[in-house]
């Protein structure tokens, strides 16, 4: 991974900076279908080339990945919170339930202190160094008018579309959203006063990829995975469950 020599471009030219197979940087590549907002800019960022065949995929899927290294002084502003925001209320949902909620933890502020106090080890280096944690909830039951919470079967479902477009949103932006799970849920609700209706079911760290060599080794080393998926043919099945579907070897 390198830094991205080309922080603040300006809107309309995406600028990745990618290493290739032998460590070495690459030539910086130019994204121009990733728009970004008005008078928005880049921060400092850094990138990592796609993996296997999510290179054909397109942006800003192809550039997704989940950094665990985060600037800790780098702040959104409130327009690209609220952008996020957006991309979460337009997800489709079941019957347009729209059952995806989210607290919203700025780095330093209250909602973000009980966070982090109820993190997992693994998640307690990390986390708390993003810009933003969306705390993602799914409303299973109607609350106490009987509002919402009718496609309880599709709320979690439904809830993992509204956070996948926060994700993609933010990777259009220039930013980068890592998910974690590792955190005590029933304390999180408690103290943020939660009501039993939503089910906390993950967090969305926000933010753009900071200095290695401010973070533990642990840390920086979560960095150089190779990222492995399972084979297309344990996914899609053709005739039957179990039959990989004949279209992956055309």
């Amino acid at each position: 991974m390198v830094a991205d020599p080309t922080a603040g471009t300006p809107i309309g030219e995406h600028v990745t900076s990618v290493i290739d197979a032998g460590g070495t940087p690459a030539a910086p590549r130019r994204h121009p279908g990733v728009r970004l907002a008005p008078g928005a800019r880049l921060g400092r960022m850094t990138d990592r080339a796609p993996e296997g065949e999510q290179a054909l995929l397109a942006e800003p899927m192809r550039s997704r990945w989940s950094p665990s290294v985060f600037d800790d002084t780098h702040v959104l502003t409130a327009d690209q919170v609220r952008r996020l925001l957006l991309a979460a209320q337009w997800a489709p949902s079941c019957g347009n339930a729209q059952p995806a909620a989210f607290v919203v933890a700025e780095r330093g502020s209250p909602s973000h202190e009980v966070l982090v106090r109820h993190l997992s080890r693994g998640n307690s280096g990390w986390v708390p160094r993003a810009s933003l944690v969306l705390v993602v909830g799914a409303q299973v039951a109607p609350d106490a008018d009987g509002e919402g919470g009718y496609k309880p079967f599709h709320a979690e479902y439904d809830t993992g579309q509204a956070a996948a477009h926060v994700t993609l949103q933010a990777r259009a932006m220039g930013l980068h959203a890592h998910q974690f799970a590792g955190f005590d849920k029933a304390a999180v609700a408690e103290e943020l006063g939660v009501p039993a209706y939503y089910k906390l079911m993950a967090g969305i760290a926000v933010g753009v990829p900071g200095d290695p060599a401010d973070v533990p080794e642990k840390d920086r080393d979560r960095e150089q995975r190779t990222r492995h998926r399972r084979p297309l043919s344990a996914l899609a099945h053709g005739d039957r469950w179990g039959a990989p579907w004949e279209g992956l070897d055309r």
